[in-house]
């Protein structure tokens, strides 16, 4: 399931709103994603599930 979250690109230097999934790594959640702009992977940590 595709959400909207924001990140911060690297590459582009900026905050963006990206489509990304939620996975779930070394017990972290994060939302990973391709930045709409240049194609850069960006990846966000959220918070722990409740």
């Amino acid at each position: 399931m595709a959400e909207t979250y924001n990140g911060y690109c690297v590459k582009c230097r900026a905050k963006r709103d990206f489509e990304g999934k939620v996975e779930e790594s070394n017990n972290r959640r994060m939302a990973k994603g391709i930045c709409p702009v240049c194609g850069t992977k960006m990846t966000r940590i959220l918070g722990k599930a409740a």
